[in-house]
């Protein structure tokens, strides 16, 4: 399970339509709707400054939050869509999906890399590069991993490794169909320039 989930803090939006909107953003607000998970829609809002912080973290409609509300029960919701101004590309309204337990929902994962100090590959002078530092997975909202592991335990110096070789938590799968790659060991420049020398005496012979 995911140790920390982000909070997402908002507020309950007094009224509906167009004009509580406005006044929500003449408050310094950004308007919002929760909706899905069974419940009827709840009008909300989200302080601009806040909420723009957040958005320039970056995987903002990736990630999963624990919506806080006060007086209410926390829930999980993602965000399904960021209305901007058409000129100043600022959030003018938010759309927030409750997900339940069993709901499937898209993230990005970090990987971690277990045994590089015993890593044959590594212990021979290889280099370990990391083409992917995270994952995106689709994955149960109620059983989201922490991370993804990647054993170097037995890899060796010129080993690609690709997702079909990491062991996914259950239930978890990748968004992207295709083989990738996440991970290589290459060998040291030093080594492939005396490799490169070697080729060309044996040219040159």
């Amino acid at each position: 399970m995911a140790g920390q989930i982000p909070d997402l803090n908002a507020k309950v939006r007094a009224g509906t339509g167009k004009g509580a909107a406005r006044q929500a953003r003449r408050d310094g607000d950004v308007p919002g709707t929760v909706y899905g998970g069974g419940a009827e829609p709840q009008s909300i809002s989200i302080p601009f400054n806040y909420l723009l912080t957040m958005l320039r973290k970056g995987r903002f409609m990736s990630t999963l939050f624990n919506l806080k509300i006060e007086g209410q029960e926390d829930v999980r919701v993602i965000c399904r869509g960021v209305q901007r101004h058409v000129v100043k590309d600022l959030p003018t309204h938010i759309d927030l999906l409750r997900l339940k337990r069993t709901s499937r929902v898209k993230l990005f994962i970090p990987v971690e890399f277990a045994n590089t100090a015993t890593c044959p590959g590594i212990k021979k002078g290889g280099v370990l590069t990391v083409v992917r530092n995270e994952v995106e997975l689709e994955v149960l909202a109620g059983d989201i991993p922490d991370h993804i592991t990647v054993d170097l335990a037995n890899s060796q110096m010129g080993d690609v490794i690709h997702i079909s070789e990491v062991t996914l938590p259950e239930g978890a799968k990748p968004v992207i169909e295709r083989d990738f790659v996440i991970a290589n060991i290459s060998a040291p420049r030093t080594v492939l320039a005396d490799d490169a020398e070697e080729e060309v005496e044996q040219e040159e012979a």
